[in-house]
């Protein structure tokens, strides 16, 4: 097929930010294209009637956008993948202990990747989505919005990703993104924005673990091994937790460190949540080539994290070291540490190991005797 310059290929969710995104580029004089994901069947669950991805709804609201703009419509059906990539990592990953973010790897191995090959064989100069961020000299931006910034989510793409990705919405603050949908007379311009995870739409996610994984119950321990109680499976709890603890203790105490091997939740004090070092493994440099010495960086270790002024340390490849400045509280396995100079992602990766849950964790723990008391186990190899 041959290459026509002007046109682009939409992702649409459903949403107004997408569907703003396909207004904006068709009212700019290309020749836009739209194109849903069918990914997860939420038919007879919340997600099916609310303003959240992958209900049918979303696929209705997508293809009424495309009529309203005259553009064309199709829907990709990438269900199975997903099932692969991003509910079985986020099922296991819980079962691990660890705490995964299912966005960015929806982002990461499901979104991006199939769109693209999608957006070139139709002959496309470029895929829009509606995300929150910018692209400026191959450098992946933060969002002219801050509130709305989705850079943390996108730190994966590569640079010839970013050579043909476009972010109509980098540049607008999310009122103005309303104003034009409705100015547009777009008829999804007042449908609320999706607040929940797809494939979890009640919030709870232990139950879609269970659902998936066997999952056993075991103790509940201090950092000397005492057992303080019971619980019914790591994946009910992450770095940082308090409630559902119910210890009876008389005093505050934290999840500080999950070790499913064992069957064990390690709680502590707050200060016991403190982490000063972090390891991040599989790293991917947005920008290009790894660094070959250390860098300042401000890093960012939740989406709604505030960013914080650390050294990134070189660890061989797709490995590295975070050194904060100043301690972080629960900092958890499994979530997506990203690295910013500014408003420029340099970076990120998957935090391996939360130092603070593992100094707590006494890997050398076995299960507890009759009188309650986990004995050192001989040959145990620190987690």
């Amino acid at each position: 097929m041959q290459r026509q310059a002007d046109t682009v290929v939409v992702a649409l969710s459903g949403g107004v930010d997408s569907a703003t995104a396909a207004a904006l580029l068709t009212a700019a004089g290309h020749r836009v294209i739209g194109i849903s994901m069918r990914l997860y069947d939420a038919r007879g669950t919340r997600a099916s009637v609310g303003g959240r991805c992958c209900g049918p709804r979303d696929l209705e609201d997508a293809r009424a956008v495309c009529a309203h703009l005259g553009i064309p419509f199709y829907v990709a059906n990438y269900a199975s993948e997903f099932e692969r990539a991003v509910i079985d990592d986020f099922v296991l990953e819980y079962a691990a202990g660890r705490t995964p973010n299912p966005c960015v790897r929806c982002n990461e191995r499901v979104k991006f990747a199939p769109l693209l090959r999608r957006a070139r064989a139709l002959g496309a100069s470029a895929l829009a989505t509606g995300h929150y961020a910018r692209i400026q000299g191959g450098r992946l931006l933060r969002a002219r919005d801050r509130a709305k910034d989705q850079s943390y989510f996108l730190f994966a793409l590569d640079q010839a990703a970013l050579g043909f990705v476009r972010f109509p919405l980098g540049e607008l603050e999310k009122a103005e993104v309303r104003a034009r949908a409705r100015a547009f007379g777009l008829p999804n311009a007042d449908k609320p924005d999706s607040q929940e995870i797809c494939f979890v739409p009640d919030g709870d996610h232990a139950r879609v673990v269970g659902a998936r994984a066997r999952v056993e119950g075991g103790p509940i321990v201090d950092r000397d091994g005492r057992v303080l109680g019971h619980h019914d499976g790591v994946h009910r709890f992450t770095i940082g937790q308090r409630r559902g603890l119910a210890l009876g203790t008389g005093q505050p105490l934290y999840v500080i460190g999950l070790d499913a091997g064992r069957r064990q939740v390690v709680v502590g004090s707050r200060e016991d949540l403190l982490a000063r070092r972090i390891e991040v493994a599989d790293v991917r440099w947005t920008g290009g080539g790894r660094p070959e010495r250390p860098l300042r960086a401000q890093v960012q270790i939740r989406y709604r994290h505030t960013p914080q002024p650390a050294t990134i340390v070189p660890a061989g490849i797709g490995r590295v070291w975070v050194e904060l400045d100043v301690p972080e509280r629960a900092v958890a396995p499994g979530q997506a540490c990203v690295f910013y100079q500014g408003e420029v992602v340099l970076g990120g990766g998957w935090i391996a190991a939360s130092p603070a849950g593992a100094a707590a964790a006494a890997p050398n723990l076995r299960a507890p005797d009759a009188a309650g008391r986990a004995a050192p186990e001989r040959g145990a190899t620190p987690r």
